[in-house]
């Protein structure tokens, strides 16, 4: 599972919930989940970090996390 997911699940979001958020389609998050874009644009990442609160590095929400951990 990657971080992404991990912290959209934990915070009780859908992916078209964070989408909203995150201002873009709902589709683009899927596909960022699902590896379905390889490698996202930097500002795609950005919004998505900036969305989930995320206070790392926003490349960061593409490595992969166990699902019991902490993200």
């Amino acid at each position: 599972m990657l971080r992404i997911q991990k912290l959209r699940e934990d915070r009780g979001l859908s992916r078209s919930a964070l989408a909203r958020i995150a201002l873009m389609h709902a589709a683009t998050v899927g596909q960022i989940e699902s590896r379905y874009i390889g490698r996202p644009y930097q500002s795609q990442l950005d919004k998505l970090a900036e969305a989930l609160e995320f206070t790392g590095e926003a490349d960061e929400l593409l490595e992969e996390v166990d699902a019991d951990d902490r993200p």
